[in-house]
């Protein structure tokens, strides 16, 4: 898959997606990031700790997948944002962040419907 182009297929979906990176398990970026003219929340550094955060309680939802079946994605919402994180296969982890206003069940449809149509 070419993540870039399926980053940038993301933005495009709505003006209020600040950022969509795809990491892979060893929370190295392969593609995407912020939104053009949008200044991040974090610093690097506490980008690079929150993705690596992430990454851990991934390997555990894998670890607990065979129960419960695969996790398709999370929703974390703050005061000022959301952040999704949705799971591509077992190699690659996707993080999607919002304005808070944005509407959940739609984008959550729209970064699906998007994997599966880079995905082939």
């Amino acid at each position: 898959m070419n993540y870039e182009k399926f980053c940038s297929d993301i933005l495009k979906i709505d003006s209020k997606i600040r950022f969509a990176a795809v990491f892979d398990q060893w929370a190295q970026k392969v593609g995407g990031g912020m939104r053009e003219g949008v200044k991040s929340l974090l610093s690097e550094r506490s980008e690079k700790e929150l993705v690596n955060l992430l990454i851990l309680n991934w390997n555990s939802k894998k670890n607990i997948s065979k129960w419960v079946g695969k996790t398709k994605y999370t929703l974390d919402e703050y005061d000022t944002i959301k952040r999704f994180s949705f799971y591509l296969g077992n190699d690659h982890l996707l993080l999607v962040s919002t304005e808070i206003d944005l509407n959940t069940d739609i984008t959550v449809e729209n970064v699906i419907k998007l994997y599966y149509k880079n995905k082939s």
